[in-house]
């Protein structure tokens, strides 16, 4: 594969895969450097990628490979020296009626709810979560990825539905 035939990726996949880093990591900040680093590493090791046996699957499982290490490696950094969250502030776009305000205040802290509830799940469930409904990956895909059988996909989509259910019922959410 050559850089144009990365280029050509970067071009089809890249909004997806931004996407998915960004609610890999939970943040902005950390999504960016995640694709930036998983672009990098594709255009180190471009000779292993096969454009016509979807890159995209490819890339997805390289994000999360390298997202892994680096949970692993600030897991390490945080035992030795801890660090200090600071919080981010999403700014949305407001409409001028006021039904749209309201509808997309509810939307907006909904989502938010439903993302917290995801990003709280062991890396077992949230993987697939992300993988499927934000990189629109299908089972077959996200079990080569993570090299465990569909059916294990399967199982673990259905139990993270379920508790993020739960968990938002809890909050008070109706009919999710």
């Amino acid at each position: 594969m050559e850089l144009e035939d990365i280029e050509n990726i970067i071009s089809e996949y890249g909004n997806v895969i931004y996407k998915f880093c960004i609610k890999l990591t939970g943040n902005k900040d950390d999504g960016e450097d995640l694709y930036q680093q998983t672009f990098l590493k594709a255009v180190e090791i471009k000779h292993k990628i096969d454009k016509n046996n979807n890159p995209k699957s490819f890339l997805v499982s390289m994000s999360v490979k390298i997202w892994k290490n680096s949970v692993r490696k600030n897991g390490r950094r945080k035992s030795i020296a801890p660090s200090v969250n600071i919080d981010e502030y999403e700014f949305m776009d407001v409409k001028d009626t006021k039904a749209n305000l309201e509808s997309n205040i509810i939307k907006k802290e909904t989502e938010k709810e439903v993302n917290l509830v995801v990003k709280n799940l062991e890396d077992k469930f949230k993987l697939p979560v992300i993988m499927h409904y934000t990189a629109e990956l299908s089972l077959e895909e996200i079990a080569k990825a993570l090299k465990i059988p569909k059916g294990t996909v399967k199982s673990r989509l259905h139990k993270a539905r379920q508790i993020i259910k739960k968990e938002m019922e809890d909050m008070g959410y109706e009919g999710l």
